[in-house]
C-alpha cells in the first residue's frame, strides 16, 4: 500500500494534501460472499443507522446465517415487515435465487476481471454499477476501481479540486487517469476527506 499512497502523493498535490490530513489507509474489508451483497442491497439509499437495524432484523429472521435457503424461507410479507421495501425484497429475493441456482458463483468472481464481474452482478434485479462497485472495492479488494455513480465521491470531487457542480463521469474519468493503478486507494481518502470517522 505504500507505494500505491506515494504514487498518488507524487501523482496529484490536492490528494496529497487530503492524504496528510486523513493519515494512515485503514479500509475495512468484507467477505466475498451473498451476505455482504444482501447488506449492500439493504444499505442503497438509506442512513447508515436506519440500514443497520433492518440487516439485524433480517439476519435474525434467517436464523442468524444469511443464505440463499434462508433468504427464500421468508415469505416476502415477511420481509417487509422487518423494514425492507417491497422493491428491496424482490432483489434480494432475486439475488437469492441467482446464488442458489449458480448464475452468480461468489468463488468464480474472485478470479474474473472487474468488468466481468460488473456483467454477472448486475444481472441481478437491484444490483447496479454502484453496488458492484462497492463488492469491487470492500469485498473483492480491488484496487483500480472508481465508483462513478457514488454521491460521496462526486461531492469529495468537488469540494477538493474545486467544481462548481458535482462532476460527471467523464471529468471524474480525466482527474482519475493520474490516479491510476489505484483509483480505489484514491476513492477511500476522498470518502474519508468529507466523513473522518465512515465505516469504510
Amino acid at each position: 500500500m505504500k507505494e500505491a499512497i506515494q504514487h498518488l502523493k507524487r501523482s496529484d498535490p490536492v490528494l496529497s494534501g487530503i492524504i496528510d490530513r486523513v493519515g494512515d489507509y485503514g479500509i475495512e474489508f468484507r467477505d466475498p460472499d451473498f451476505e455482504t451483497l444482501v447488506k449492500s442491497i439493504v444499505y442503497q439509499q438509506l442512513s447508515g443507522r436506519v440500514a443497520s437495524v433492518i440487516f439485524g432484523r433480517v439476519v435474525k429472521a434467517a436464523g442468524g446465517k444469511l443464505t440463499p435457503g434462508s433468504i427464500l424461507k421468508l415469505r416476502p410479507g415477511r420481509m417487509r415487515a422487518l423494514g425492507l421495501s417491497g422493491q428491496k425484497t424482490a432483489y434480494i429475493r432475486d439475488l437469492a435465487r441467482h446464488t442458489r441456482d449458480g448464475k452468480v458463483d461468489f468463488a468464480e468472481l474472485l478470479d474474473l476481471p472487474d468488468e466481468a464481474v460488473i456483467e454477472r452482478l448486475t444481472e441481478v434485479k437491484g444490483i447496479g454499477a454502484w453496488t458492484a462497485h462497492m463488492f469491487l472495492i470492500f469485498a473483492l479488494r480491488r484496487t483500480d476501481v472508481l465508483p462513478l455513480g457514488d454521491l460521496g465521491i462526486r461531492a469529495a470531487i468537488r469540494k477538493a479540486y474545486g467544481f462548481a457542480e458535482l462532476p460527471e463521469a467523464a471529468e471524474m474519468q480525466a482527474l482519475a487517469a493520474r490516479w491510476r493503478p489505484y483509483c480505489t486507494v484514491a476513492s477511500w481518502y476522498l470518502w474519508r476527506s468529507l466523513e473522518p470517522n465512515a465505516n469504510l
